[in-house]
């Protein structure tokens, strides 16, 4: 029955990135044309070739670069309660989930926020906020990790997401992935127009079209790649803040480490790409992962409970 949940629950995930991206990437057609047209800009002449111009390139790369990436965080909470099959709770289903709604209330009243949405999923051990903006968010929590962990621990824990509603991480994050989306396309089609014009000079126009796409796509993993370690170092940068937050907003920093050190002990649980660099997990850190170590981030909250 359990795998058969798992199952259901993995093909859910894929529809609804499925019909997501699409939808997305119809809406941004749209809006490349429509605001192409209103500039007075042929929009042709931002997918390369001798006739590329600057400004149809440059909206074309803000659209598509951070459309994606807004309309996505717009629709963060919907996405995020379907993807996992989370149910809101308003603490009258029982005493577990009264005390959770209580205490995330008890949270955001100490981080200055508005009430959250809170949500409860089926699960291994996990955590996530999400949300376009601070005093409209969802913090939700699986099953696994209310049963594992003790009310002290998981305290911290909704500390921790509490903390990324309260610092708008959810939206930095969303400008920082979308500007380096703009960036990675512009400069790989900038890049690849000089190529292929440079190529073009006493040559056929097919050799010169096969430069272009071999330098775009050359250019494209390799700028995506140096734009992805940008954004998993922002990451990290920003779950060693949200350890922080929590243990300031718990008064003691004692109850966010027992809550690492609890769940580098517990079978971390799996959550869907748009959601994992929101979630608590990270047992081993690297130059791509969007977590630091747990190892490394006791050692933050050591330091920072010593006052160093």
């Amino acid at each position: 029955m359990a795998e058969l949940w798992y199952t259901k629950c993995a093909m859910k995930r894929i529809f609804l990135f499925v019909v997501t991206n699409f939808a997305v990437m119809l809406v941004m057609m749209v809006a490349f044309h429509v605001l192409c047209a209103v500039m007075g800009v042929n929009p042709n002449a931002a997918f390369g070739g001798s006739g590329l111009d600057l400004t149809s390139l440059a909206i074309f790369s803000l659209i598509f670069g951070m459309g994606g990436s807004i309309i996505s965080l717009l629709l963060s909470k919907t996405i995020a309660k379907l993807s996992v099959g989370a149910r809101v709770v308003n603490g009258t289903e029982g005493e577990a989930e009264r005390w959770l709604v209580e205490t995330v209330r008890s949270l955001a009243e100490r981080a200055n926020v508005k009430m959250p949405e809170v949500a409860i999923y089926e699960g291994e051990a996990n955590a996530f906020a999400t949300g376009a903006f601070r005093n409209h968010a969802l913090v939700a929590v699986s099953t696994k990790i209310m049963e594992q962990m003790t009310r002290e621990e998981l305290r911290a824990v909704l500390g921790h997401e509490m903390s990324h509603v309260a610092n708008g991480d959810m939206v930095t994050t969303t400008l920082v992935q979308g500007v380096l989306n703009a960036c990675v396309i512009f400069l790989s089609r900038l890049v690849a127009a000089v190529a292929s014009n440079a190529a073009s000079n006493g040559k056929r126009r097919g050799s010169s079209r096969g430069v272009y796409y071999l330098v775009y796509y050359v250019m494209q993993i390799t700028l995506g790649i140096a734009a992805s370690l940008v954004v998993c170092w922002h990451s990290r940068r920003r779950e060693y803040a949200a350890d922080a937050g929590s243990a300031n907003l718990l008064g003691s920093a004692s109850s966010m480490i027992a809550a690492l050190r609890r769940l580098d002990n517990l079978r971390p649980g799996i959550l869907p790409d748009s959601l994992k660099a929101m979630g608590i997990s990270g047992k081993r850190g690297s130059l791509f992962a969007t977590h630091p170590s747990i190892e490394d981030r006791v050692a933050a909250l050591e330091r920072l409970q010593r006052g160093i």
